[in-house]
């Protein structure tokens, strides 16, 4: 009998602890990153490109996401035209993207990740951890359906 008692409590321990932590990362990726008020731009591109949706989805996917500080390093009439070119923003977007769920543990196991974009990113981690020239400043962000890393600077594929 108390055997069976130690079972049930196990389990309604581990019950609880499951919900605690569903409804923790309750927030897709986009939902997100809008709540940490610091990616303002990039919740723009995202829409501007017609992305918002994608990211909204199952995944999982990896978001390397640029900060609203990082998209002000970009001149601002540059910026402006690259939000009004679709198919260049479109390319730039999904290059800060990487299928799959890739936590900050796994991250520094790599050289590389093929990103959604289609060409890989270099990653660097001798010094810190860096995402081609940007500097990974933040990571393991649990959302519903992945994970974001905050890079200070906006990557650009070739």
């Amino acid at each position: 009998m108390r055997k069976l008692m130690i079972l049930a409590v196990a389990v309604a321990l581990a019950v609880s602890v499951t919900a605690a932590q569903a409804a923790h990362h309750e927030k897709d990726i986009v939902e997100t990153a809008v709540a940490a008020g610091s990616f303002n731009t990039l919740a723009t591109a995202l829409q501007a490109a017609g992305l918002v949706e994608t990211l909204k989805g199952d995944g999982p996917f990896t978001v390397f996401a640029p900060t609203d500080e990082a998209f002000a390093k970009i001149p601002e009439a540059d910026l402006k035209a690259l939000l009004a070119d679709k198919a260049k923003l479109t390319k730039v977007l999904t290059y800060h993207v990487v299928s799959g769920k890739v936590t900050a543990a796994e991250v520094v196991k790599l050289s590389s990740a093929a990103t959604v974009e289609g060409q890989a990113i270099k990653i660097d981690t001798s010094d810190g951890v860096k995402v081609n020239e940007a500097n990974v400043i933040k990571t393991d962000i649990m959302a519903s359906n992945g994970v974001i890393h905050v890079i200070d600077t906006v990557i650009l594929p070739q």
